[in-house]
Parts: C-alpha cells; structure tokens; sequence
C-alpha cells in the first residue's frame, strides 16, 4: 500500500489552511510508486544536501516539501511559495534555480530537522 504520511508539522501547517484549498493540495498532490522513476520537472523539484534528499512537489501557491519512504512517502513541510521567495530577496542572495538555492540554505534545513525530529517523538 502507498501512503501519504504527513509529520506533526506539516499536518499542522495544512490544518492552518482553508478545508478547501487543503482538498485541492490533496488533489493536486497525486503520487504513484512509478512516479520517482522519472520525475516531471515542472511539478517536482530534488534538494539534496548532507546526503539528505527531498523533493519538492509544486501544487497551487504552495510547495510541499517530502522524502520517499518505503510504503510511500513522508510529507516534511507545506509551504507557501512566496515565503521563501521573501526570505531570499530580503537577505539579498542571488537567486539561481529554486532548488539549489533551498539546498545551500541552513534554515531550510532546519525546518526540516525540526519536522524529523516532531515525527521521533510520536
């Protein structure tokens, strides 16, 4: 069975949105086994850094941040597309593709540290 398990944090950060718009993510964020052989890039994204790899799935205004698990996958993060976007042009940086640029900065991966360690605790 595939699944589609969300961490303590971004099962909060989708509560926080409108029903509607959390059905749409939903339905937009459609996942089959086969789909990882070979990834659109116009919906997916890969960030890899520390030998931690993530993908980023593009659904709507928001980014939905997660790791390929052995019966599906782990949803890390739900972000809404602007926010980082924000964070890089008010700090200034120079904003190459999308992917890299979250790659190479650490409080991205402190979110996610931060959502890993949410799920330990469960």
């Amino acid at each position: 069975m595939f699944q589609i398990v969300f961490n303590e944090i971004s099962a909060a950060e989708m509560a926080a949105l409108p029903k509607d718009l959390q059905l749409d993510l939903l339905a937009e964020f459609e996942l089959l086994p086969n789909d990882f052989e070979k990834l659109d890039p116009e919906k997916f994204g890969v960030i890899e850094r520390d030998g931690k790899r993530l993908l980023r799935y593009r659904a709507k205004d928001y980014r939905i941040y997660f790791a390929q698990g052995a019966e599906g996958v782990v949803v890390h993060r739900v972000l809404h597309k602007n926010t980082l976007r924000d964070f890089l042009f008010r700090a200034r940086l120079p904003m190459p593709a999308e992917d890299e640029e979250l790659a190479g900065q650490r409080g991205f991966w402190k979110l996610i540290e931060e959502a890993e360690k949410s799920r330990r605790k469960e």
